[in-house]
């Protein structure tokens, strides 16, 4: 059993860049405030920067290490004394730490008898840069003068609007059919989530002013029109979701002119027409990292909406954990959706010794579901194959070769950490849980990632080997056997076309975009989804995460293409390359300034722009144990993102966009 002592101790950690007098170096230094002597212990740490194999260690030694969880020795005989510090000093990381959220994150000490104690962790300091941290999200004051007379984020089509008077009480909506009222119904929902205080929606009898919902034939599945005339408003679309468009418009209208009355006017004529530039307006998150509870779920969903962003691709798995119940294989949240001291999975990306994560019942599920479908989004679930399945792996070890010998490390430093194509019972339980994962998603699109696939995967298996021989003949076995000990340190950047590897992918992806075809399913996958360009076009889609050219390349070859390059639309990624921004580095950084301005197709002919889906922005969630990390990185990026999309490039403004995102609703209220 578990037992947590309580002592009080403190890990504090610095960060010296390399210099021409001096090499990096990562120091932790362990604090014995308490006065007692600790001895016999094991300090573990976690957090998004890794110890990996390469670097020097002074002060101590490593027992273990999984991705970015590592465990330190001290000397023999060490104790620990009250009001001393022990100090490990790390050298030579492969890959230098960039900001402050890189550092350790969790820690505790294991002891002998199997108890632990937690730590109290300070965040990394660097020796070069002592500027404050930041957190909560940066929002741009709403300027006394702003360019634009009304507040709308995204910009609409068309904006023609005169006079100005107070912003009503709030809205008394008028629905005459069914269509209507499921749109004024996911109105007051919105509107009760985001801003319950507000009262924007209210009966006629308290001052609401009337709007009319008009369903009219003749728009784009997503247009809308809002005309003003005199003192009363009438929003006309095809579809619940133009109507639900146009009522988010009027709200974005009522709250810039009731919160700010000296900048903004709420009109008394004139016309709104609007439609999006791009079909698909995206926003992944990734939960396998942390865990974000419904309620989070559903409150960023809502965000989505007041946004008009109309895609949630849900990452629901990864080596860190498993997310999504199925009644088939309860293993896979038994086991993979729990991360802790002595577990299969142990504390990573900040969590602690005590057991934690959690994961999405089948109820939840249905609920978060219908909860965006009533807001215009449909949800794409991610389950991550062939690699990032050390948590399903853990759960359902009968999906490795029990021969494999040898270790492959992916780039995260997972050992071993794909499925194998070889095995008949890959695909057996694959297609039983997508089986039921169709079930809970009716947009009947599934997302199987396929991405960062190491070059020595299955090299030790020889299962895979002898697969590879049935199709290549010995050379390709041979070749693909000397692969061992593969370890990869950059995001994708060796392409594993032509390797034993690729040929393995290429037949599991043949078969699993075909079994999902079956199911009347599109296929989803990273760019990497391409390698032996097998999957049939038709019926798939990918999402092009490395740059705009190559997406472009991809387009050019026939793949429908969701643009998401890390550089810019990566969310983890720090707004700037300050030490004291939070996120990640690994793909550089990008202010809201420069995602707003990025062109998605720059440099794409016109053939090319016809396989163009939309764009996407991904949250990846290693810097995000702290929610007002969250904050920061997401907000307003993401209304920078929407206005992209929807938008046409020739009448974004940044000017105008800056005086409006300050109104924008944030997750968690950071700021």
């Amino acid at each position: 059993m578990l037992t947590q002592r309580q002592h009080a101790l403190r890990l504090e950690a610095t960060w010296r860049p390399a210099t021409d007098e001096a090499p990096q170096a990562y120091t932790l230094n362990l604090k014995n405030l308490s006065t007692k002597t600790i001895s016999h212990f094991t300090l573990c740490i976690s957090g998004p920067g890794r110890v990996d194999p390469a670097v020097r260690i002074e002060g101590g030694t490593v027992s273990r290490r999984l991705s970015n969880f590592t465990e330190f020795l001290p000397p023999e005989n060490f104790e620990l004394g009250a009001g001393k510090t022990w100090s490990l000093a790390i050298s030579a990381l492969s890959w230098p730490f960039q900001h402050w959220t890189d550092g350790a994150t969790g820690a505790y000490l294991a002891f002998a008898d199997g108890s632990t104690l937690s730590l109290s962790v300070e965040p990394t300091r660097s020796l070069a840069n002592n500027a404050p941290l930041k957190r909560g999200a940066q929002i741009y004051p709403v300027p006394a003068d702003p360019p634009v007379p009304v507040a709308i984020v995204p910009w609409p089509s068309e904006v023609s609007v005169s006079g100005k008077r107070q912003a009503p009480p709030g809205f008394s909506i008028n629905a005459s059919n069914p269509l209507a009222h499921a749109a004024a119904d996911a109105f007051v929902t919105l509107v009760e989530q985001l801003f319950a205080v507000e009262g924007i929606v209210r009966p006629a009898s308290e001052g609401g002013m009337p709007v009319n919902l008009d369903v009219v034939d003749g728009f784009a599945a997503e247009a809308y029109d809002i005309s003003f005339a005199g003192d009363s408003i009438q929003v006309s679309a095809s579809t619940r979701a133009g109507l639900l468009y146009g009522l988010i418009t009027l709200g974005q209208i009522w709250r810039g002119a009731h919160l700010h009355p000296h900048a903004f006017r709420f009109p008394v004529e004139g016309k709104i027409r609007d439609e999006p530039t791009m079909g698909w307006r995206g926003l992944h998150l990734d939960v396998a990292r942390q865990f974000y509870a419904t309620s989070e779920i559903k409150k960023l969903l809502a965000i989505l909406a007041w946004n008009k962003i109309n895609r949630f691709h849900w990452h629901l798995s990864d080596d860190e954990a498993w997310r999504v119940e199925i009644d088939a294989y309860p293993a896979l949240t038994e086991v993979g959706a729990w991360r802790g001291h002595g577990l299969a999975i142990p504390p990573l990306l900040g969590s602690g010794a005590a057991r934690t994560g959690g994961y999405y019942t089948k109820a939840a599920v249905r609920e978060i579901v219908a909860h965006a479908g009533g807001l215009g989004i449909e949800i794409v679930p991610e389950i991550d194959v062939p690699g990032h399945c050390y948590a399903m792996q853990q759960a359902i070890p009968e999906l490795r070769d029990p021969q494999e010998a040898g270790s492959y490390y992916s780039v995260q430093g997972f050992p071993d950490n794909c499925i194998n194509p070889a095995r008949e019972q890959t695909y057996q339980v694959l297609e039983t849980i997508f089986r039921e994962l169709i079930e809970l998603f009716p947009f009947r699109t599934i997302h199987i990632g396929a991405d960062e696939v190491p070059l020595g995967a299955w090299s030790g298996s020889p299962e895979a080997l002898a697969k590879l021989k049935e199709i290549g003949g010995d050379i390709v076995a041979n070749q693909h056997a000397k692969r061992l000990n593969v370890i990869t340190n950059t995001h994708g950047a060796d392409d594993i076309d032509g390797s034993g590897a690729a040929v393995l992918q290429s037949i599991f992806l043949a078969r699993i975009q075909k079994f999902l075809a079956e199911q009347g399913c599109i296929t989803g996958g990273w760019e990497e989804a391409a390698h032996g360009n097998v999957i049939d076009k038709d019926k798939s889609y990918l999402c092009g995460w490395r740059s705009v050219e190559v997406s472009a390349a991809l387009a050019g070859q026939g793949y429908e293409m969701v643009v998401c390059p890390g550089q810019v639309y990566y969310l983890d990624m720090a707004n700037s390359p300050d030490w004291d921004e939070p996120g990640a580095s690994w793909a550089g950084w990008s202010e809201p300034e420069t995602l707003y301005n990025f062109d998605p197709v720059e440099g794409w002919s016109a053939e090319q722009k016809k396989k163009l889906r939309g764009i996407q922005a991904c949250i990846w969630s290693e810097p995000m144990t702290d929610r007002a990390v969250f904050d920061r990185l997401v907000f307003p990026r993401v209304s920078a993102l929407a206005e992209s999309a929807w938008t046409r490039p020739e009448d974004k403004s940044w000017e105008r966009f800056k005086a409006l995102a300050g109104l924008m609703p944030i997750l968690y209220g950071y700021s």
